[in-house]
């Protein structure tokens, strides 16, 4: 074994470094086994995808040899709140008790960071005269006096949905770069100026692909100079990936835009143009065009093969697109009169100009390369992409950056003796390839993980699996209704909410219910709510009625401070990274298999291509997408060595067709419950604390 093998060894041991100063850390084999695959991937470079477990403990498998090794390391997650977990939690941890000295820098997207300009700008916004507008923006501007990052999400009781975040944040469209009044002070420069400076740099997937599109966000210039990129909950790369790596043009852009021009004008050059008359153009231009796309329940995708967004009227639409077009060509010329007066005015020039280029590309035909859709809720947005991120990804991981191996940087951090120490650990990395890393809790349902490898283009990675430490046999039963009828039947959703009701009155709450329709969900969010007063010790919590944020604090709190326990129901973002260890949460109920819909314009466009080669679209990727996706939502369940619990799925089709074996064997190995009979008991002892479920 190399000194780094043998130093990652003792410090995740039982006599180690981690279970003598981190509390409650135990020991874990596949941990271990993770992490030397993690220490084999950096001393030697190339691709490792690993996918850990529940429990396995993966941030530590691969933070551990990161920090160790000494070497520059980018670390990208899927969301901003696991970001801020690792930057502020994790990492700091980790470097304290194994006493190496490491500077670590957190970077966001544009949008996370309070803009100076725009701040001040915002005083003379056409919303300023609104109290609670006034209200918010003072709020904003006293913080600023003392923020140091000037991260949002430092700033309590503001939100990204809020109407003035907007206003006070940049975007790639409308900073202004080098020309801002306030450069110098610039929050986002700054952290750009702390991650290059770095040992660690903690990124997220969206903010990664941003700035692979774009080249500036600064992960590009960091990606040369750091040895090790690690892909935490990397199942959501491809996904993330193909909306970033194609065209996009939406009503939020356009109408952001229109109140841009408004505001700046009226501020810098009031009389020089009708900017009422040029805002308000480009505003009903923008609303006639989302017209144009119809009337819609909830969010749709409509697929785009030729002139139109499926089911729209071909002429309407492109003469709305065409007056859109024309409109932002007339803005242009109008901003064009005024543009050297200030960058405010440059910067909405070519913001007009870029939307416009957009406009009129997708008033051409589709790339026979790519898909396109429209995608409509109460905004219109069209997206045309990769199909996957294969051959970014490919390329990317080839080899060094030059194709060559690459010289290591030296550390920003102070030199000393422990710091030499760790250095000496790995005196050959001056000549050896990139370390990827890839993992997640999900990556496939086999053991080469062709659900993720194959779109991300790293067939030729080294993959391993490592199956979760804890005993989902003695923890955790699988329920399959069997006199529930298919998901088809319009009694479906009525009658599992039965079901729910009936066990939640039985645990006093404890419940997670996840849909795969927005439909079912609001159906059986509505029965619960109608059946569980206030008076029924149960509170009823739904998606959407409540920010994210709130609806997953209040579930975890249950039945603490002798409030009642809480149902949660819930689609979509929920059926990942939503995490309730403990007695909070012991039901969990998935009302039907989650097969991608069948005429989502992504799903049908690969679908097509699989059958072009030759292969089943069915079995190589519907198939998987929904056991990868079982998988999710059964990993709300059991979270620690403790839990225990049951999952329920309401589609017979689990047991009662072929295809649902593969789908079992996907799922945690569960004790399988027989009938009402033994469900009812399981939660009737989950009630009274007995140890643990029978064992299979």
């Amino acid at each position: 074994m190399t000194q780094l093998a043998d130093a990652v060894g003792d410090t995740l041991s039982s006599a180690g470094t981690l279970a003598q100063n981190v509390p409650g850390f135990q020991p874990r084999q596949g941990q271990t086994e993770m992490a030397m695959a993690v220490v084999e991937t950096i001393e030697e470079g190339g691709v490792l995808v690993v996918e850990a477990g529940t429990g396995v403990g993966k941030t530590y498998a691969y933070l551990v040899p990161v920090l160790l090794s000494g070497q520059r390391a980018l670390v990208s997650t899927a969301t901003k709140a696991l970001q801020d977990q690792l930057f502020a939690r994790d990492i700091p941890r980790l470097a304290e008790v194994l006493n190496v000295p490491v500077r670590v820098a957190l970077l966001k997207g544009r949008s996370s960071y309070l803009c100076l300009h725009r701040m001040e700008q915002a005083r003379h916004s056409p919303q300023a005269a609104q109290a609670a507008y006034q209200r918010a923006l003072s709020k904003v501007e006293t913080w600023s006096q003392t923020t140091r990052t000037g991260d949002m999400a430092e700033l309590p009781g503001l939100d990204d949905s809020s109407a003035l975040w907007p206003l006070v944040t940049s975007t790639r469209d409308n900073c202004l770069g080098s020309t801002c009044p306030r450069y110098r002070a610039c929050h986002v420069n700054l952290a750009r100026k702390e991650a290059m400076a770095a040992d660690v740099v903690v990124i997220n997937h969206h903010l990664f692909f941003a700035d692979l599109a774009v080249r500036e966000s600064g992960v590009a210039e960091l990606l040369p100079t750091v040895r090790i990129t690690v892909f935490d909950e990397a199942h959501q790369l491809n996904e993330i990936g193909v909306n970033f790596l194609g065209q996009e043009l939406s009503t939020v852009q356009l109408l952001e835009l229109s109140r841009d021009v408004l505001g700046t004008g009226l501020q810098l050059a009031r009389g020089l143009v009708d900017w009422h008359a040029q805002s308000a153009a480009l505003e009903k231009a923008t609303r006639d065009w989302r017209l144009a796309a119809g009337q819609h329940k909830g969010s749709v995708r409509l697929r785009w093969l030729d002139g139109a967004p499926q089911g729209l009227e071909p002429l309407a639409w492109t003469q709305a697109l065409d007056h859109l077009h024309a409109t932002l060509v007339s803005l242009g010329d109008a901003l064009g009169l005024v543009a050297e007066l200030a960058p405010d005015f440059q910067r909405l020039l070519e913001r007009a100009q870029a939307q416009a280029k957009r406009a009129q590309g997708f008033m051409q035909a589709p790339d026979a390369d790519a898909v396109r859709w429209a995608e409509v809720s109460a905004h219109l947005r069209l997206v045309e992409s990769p199909l996957d991120i294969a051959a970014t990804f490919s390329q990317l991981t080839a080899a060094a950056p030059s194709g060559a191996v690459s010289t290591v940087e030296p550390l920003a951090s102070d030199a000393s003796a422990a710091h030499e120490d760790r250095d000496n650990l790995l005196p050959t990395l001056t000549t050896v390839k990139k370390a990827w890393i890839f993992t997640s809790a999900t990556l496939g349902a086999d053991e080469r993980l062709n659900w993720f490898t194959q779109p991300c283009g790293l067939t030729a990675a080294r993959t391993m699996r490592v199956g979760s430490p804890f005993d989902y046999g003695q923890q955790a039963g699988l329920y399959v209704p069997e006199h529930l009828p298919r998901p088809a039947d319009p009694s479906h959703a009525r009658q599992l909410a039965e079901l729910v009701f009936q066990a939640v009155q039985v645990l006093g709450g404890r419940t997670l219910v996840l849909t795969t329709t927005l439909n079912a969900m609001r159906s059986i969010g509505d029965f619960l709510q109608s059946r569980l007063d206030a008076g029924s010790g149960v509170e009823v919590l739904v998606q959407g009625q409540s920010p994210k944020r709130k609806l997953m604090e209040r579930f975890r709190e249950g039945q603490n401070h002798g409030g009642p326990g809480c149902v949660l129901v819930a689609s979509a973002s929920f059926w990942e990274g939503f995490d309730v260890p403990g007695d909070a949460l012991q039901l969990v109920v998935i009302d039907k298999l989650p097969f991608p819909p069948p005429d989502d314009p992504l799903f049908e466009a690969r679908s097509q291509r699989l059958t072009r080669e030759g292969r089943s679209a069915f079995a190589h990727h519907a198939l998987p997408e929904a056991a990868v996706a079982l998988q999710q939502g059964a990993g709300r369940l059991i979270r620690s060595e403790t839990d225990r619990g049951i999952l329920v799925v309401g589609d017979t089709r689990l047991t009662g067709m072929p295809y649902g074996r593969r789908l079992l064997a996907a799922l945690p190995p569960m004790r399988r419950l027989s009938g009402p009979a033994e469900f009812t008991s399981k939660l009737a002892e989950l009630v009274s604390g007995s140890p643990e479920l029978p064992p299979a």
